[in-house]
């Protein structure tokens, strides 16, 4: 026989051996065949990973998800003012025009000015931020205040901006950690004594007016909301693939500020977290390795064991091992994952970067495995701020010792990112499977704050559905009465099981 013959023969065996493996798979086996085949080709995976459903981003800053384009537009519209030299954003009024030579031109002068508008970009994200000239932990951090005055005053625009691109990312849940109080918290606490009597602080923080913070906190939110739904024209024709989106809040409390305001916000937040379903629990912000956060650290856990013991059912989340050998003295890195968990009674933990250098590191991930911890895994900005990335970041550790993980963007407009190159940077660097990423994303509503049972029985090593709900097509849209009544009862499984449709749905493309 030709050799050409023969070529054609061993090709038509194989075109035929493949079909008949593939035919033997069902649609997940063939979805992860399919990752595995595009592994190699960047761009193949980077389609893939966008259109894979992703559960839920469960750390991720409002003010830091804008990306600076959309901040500039805000502060133009508000007729904000920026410092030429250092791109701080001012308040009016403006130099009388746009030339060159003026040091506090209008914001909209940017958009005649391509100079201009880059070099506030680079200010307010890590865009061209070049190593060595300044630390990317330094430039990531001092973005805030230079673009603050235009997140703060543009709060409905910032959800809309940022919702929608969670929902162009194929994500259906996400909790924004926000200070949603205008700063009025600190305000509060600068009428109050302080007193280190937790019981008295509170005491006289209620009687202050902490409860009307709360209502007016809360009135304040829903006005944002309806606002950035009706700029994602929610409801209409054209609405934004945000609208599809489902958005809770964690009152973000501000670790970094005096004592007497750290135990107002968390006062706060546990109020707002108990009266207002928007918000579903409460975090710690700010770095972790600047002096008062450091310094007052045993402090903020104690206030939040004292009320967490008032408001037993409010959830908590904590900024927790956002460091690294160098940033901090050694003895600041032992601690304060345990610490957070066990006297702050963190259910979740983000970043949990230095865990390795926690006092006994394996004891630690024992019991966070034992405690079904979730770490909130932020790949990006851990390599942007702490330099952490590769071999030298924990993820497979966490994974390799049953610890709970699921992917965040942090903060992806100043990191110039989104949860899909989160993932696609996930699988290049640590050569994930499909299923990994499966859990992760099942993970990440597994461990989101929202209320009701889970649609899950087990999800230690594989995810074992509720025998009511196991005989039903995933994600069906008309289950059987006895898992229409669990999915009635809780937010959370109706959740979950949207999340399976979604997977069943994209599957069966491969």
């Amino acid at each position: 026989m030709p050799s050409t013959a023969r070529a054609l023969v061993r090709y038509a065996l194989l075109s035929f051996l493949l079909s008949a493996f593939a035919a033997g798979q069902n649609s997940e086996q063939r979805t992860a065949h399919y990752l595995d085949s595009v592994r190699k080709q960047p761009q193949l995976l980077l389609a893939f990973l966008r259109d894979m459903p992703k559960g839920g981003d469960l750390h991720n800053h409002l003010d830091g998800a804008v990306y600076a384009e959309d901040l500039i537009d805000f502060a133009a519209s508000g007729g904000l003012c920026v410092d030429r030299t250092s791109s701080q954003l001012l308040a009016p009024p403006c130099d009388a025009s746009c030339e060159n030579y003026k040091v506090k031109p209008a914001v909209e002068c940017a958009y005649g000015n391509q100079t201009l508008y880059n070099r506030m970009i680079d200010a307010w994200s890590m865009r061209n931020w070049t190593p060595g000239e300044e630390s990317g932990h330094d430039h990531f951090f001092a973005a805030f205040s230079k673009f603050g005055l235009a997140s703060h005053t543009h709060v409905a625009e910032a959800i809309a901006a940022a919702t929608n691109r969670a929902g162009m990312d194929h994500l259906q849940y996400v909790e924004y950690m926000h200070t949603a109080d205008g700063g009025a918290a600190a305000q509060l606490a600068g009428k109050v004594t302080w007193n280190p009597d937790f019981a008295k602080m509170r005491d006289a923080l209620l009687s202050a007016g902490i409860k009307e913070v709360a209502t007016e906190t809360s009135k304040r939110l829903a006005d944002d909301d309806a606002r950035a739904r009706e700029i994602m024209k929610c409801g209409t024709p054209d609405a934004a693939p945000g609208c599809d989106m489902t958005v809770r809040y964690l009152y973000q409390v501000l670790r970094g500020l005096p004592q007497e305001v750290v135990f107002a916000q968390i006062l706060l937040g546990f109020e707002l977290a108990s009266a207002d379903p928007k918000f579903v629990g409460l975090n710690l912000v700010m770095p972790e390795d600047w002096y008062v956060p450091i310094h007052d650290f045993d402090q903020h856990m104690a206030m939040i064991d004292y009320l967490h013991g008032v408001y037993p059912k409010v959830h908590i989340t904590l900024h927790a091992g956002e460091l690294a050998m160098g940033l901090v003295p050694p003895e600041d890195l032992t601690f304060h994952i345990r610490a957070s968990i066990e006297r702050g009674h963190a259910e979740r933990i983000g970043h949990g970067v230095d865990v390795m250098n926690e006092t006994d590191p394996l004891g630690l991930l024992h019991e966070m495995a034992a405690r079904n911890i979730l770490v909130e895994i932020c790949l990006t900005s851990n390599d942007l701020i702490l330099g952490v990335s590769g071999d030298d970041h924990p993820l497979p550790i966490y994974m390799k010792y049953g610890v709970p993980v699921a992917l965040a963007t942090d903060d992806e407009g100043v990191s110039r990112s989104d949860l899909t190159h989160e993932y696609l940077r996930a699988v290049e660097t640590y050569k994930l499977s499909y299923a990994d990423l499966k859990r992760m994303a099942r993970q990440s509503l597994e461990h989101s704050f929202l209320p009701g049972e889970s649609l899950w029985t087990d999800t230690k090593l594989v995810f074992r559905m509720r025998p009511a709900c196991m005989r039903d097509a995933p994600g069906a849209e008309k289950p059987s009465p006895e898992c229409e009544q669990i999915l009635s009862a809780s937010e959370r499984a109706r959740m979950q099981w949207k999340l399976e449709a979604e997977f069943a749905k994209f599957e069966k493309k491969y």
